[in-house]
């Protein structure tokens, strides 16, 4: 059978309103302003409010994507969303969103593969589109980090923060769409970068509670290691698979982290900086909503132009990375 080509035809994005910048966490921990940026880049992030949880930031960027994509949400196949926070266990968050958009014909789920988890969302989605199951599917990554970022942990607080991106998926022209994907895994590492208790393993308790087993467990100088090696080798591979060379890239939409990291793969790309999408200085790390939201606001600011080759390649916690390649 031929397959559909498949791409994106909307995108979207929500942040929360309160901005945490470095000087309040300057009160918070042993810190500094200079000390965050010259490490990670980061300059504020957004924190969701009380009433606001991963599903909710998950909509507002959904129905931006939606108006976007100039389709309604009663068109919508299928919803993904993408997060390491949802709302609760179960329900899925998806199934949240699909509710409150109305999108009654979709199916719904949600990926757990942290930071690399909205390319892995993408892979899903297109396929079924491809295949000629769906037609169109909505993939969302949404993070509210903040609920399980450990406020007293200097290493770990300055790194994260909340938001949502989207993005509606459809039919394209051919020659247009997905290029390539790459998915990976390696859960020998598994320890380097998790969330403890909460789950069968671990179950909640007064002790886990009171022992901080709830919050996020980074080991930064591992992690940082692992990332500056996958993010070079993932896009170069997702490259190769498209038929594509490094000079052939329009934009890299890679996830935002850290900004050594980011600059050590443009240095492998050769990629001068004006090629490459960054806005962590602004929101920090999101995890999954890292890559939409860059790509979101990246086709906000006109950096996204029809017939470009975007390349978009991330990691995260299993270990996992992800990339795919993109003629927009």
């Amino acid at each position: 059978m031929s397959l559909r080509s498949v791409g994106i035809i909307g995108t979207g994005k929500y942040v929360p309103e309160r901005v945490l910048t470095n000087s309040d966490m300057e009160k918070l921990v042993e810190t500094s302003d200079e000390w965050i940026v010259s490490r990670t880049g980061i300059k504020e992030r957004r924190i969701a409010a009380e009433h606001e949880a991963t599903s909710d930031l998950a909509f507002h960027a959904a129905e931006q994507a939606l108006t976007a994509a100039g389709i309604t949400a009663e068109q919508l196949d299928l919803i993904v969303v993408t997060t390491v926070t949802p709302d609760t266990t179960f329900p899925s968050t998806a199934c949240l969103v699909q509710e409150r958009l109305g999108a009654k014909r979709a199916a719904a789920f949600d990926l757990s593969a942290a930071c690399s988890g909205f390319v892995y969302g993408l892979a899903n989605a297109s396929n079924f589109i491809a295949m000629g199951i769906y037609k169109y599917a909505l993939v969302i990554g949404a993070e509210c980090l903040s609920r399980i970022t450990d406020y007293t942990d200097r290493n770990t607080c300055i790194l994260f923060g909340d938001g949502a991106g989207a993005a509606v998926l459809g039919p394209v022209p051919e020659g247009r769409g997905f290029k390539s994907f790459v998915l990976g895994a390696d859960g020998g590492g598994g320890e380097l970068l998790k969330l403890e208790a909460g789950g069968s393993r671990m179950p909640a308790s007064s002790e886990t509670v009171q022992n901080k087993r709830h919050y996020i467990y980074m080991n930064g100088r591992e992690v940082f290691k692992f990332a500056v090696r996958i993010m070079g080798s993932a896009a170069e591979e997702a490259l190769a698979k498209a038929g594509k060379t490094k000079e052939d890239i329009d934009l890299l939409v890679p996830h935002q982290a850290n900004t050594r990291i980011i600059h050590a793969a443009l240095d492998r790309l050769n990629l001068p900086e004006e090629k490459c999408m960054i806005n962590l200085p602004r929101y920090a790390n999101t995890s999954a909503a890292s890559i939409p939201l860059a790509l979101a606001e990246a086709v906000e600011e006109g950096r996204v132009r029809e017939g470009d080759t975007i390349l978009l390649v991330g990691f995260g916690g299993g270990l996992t990375w992800s990339a795919s390649v993109i003629e927009w």
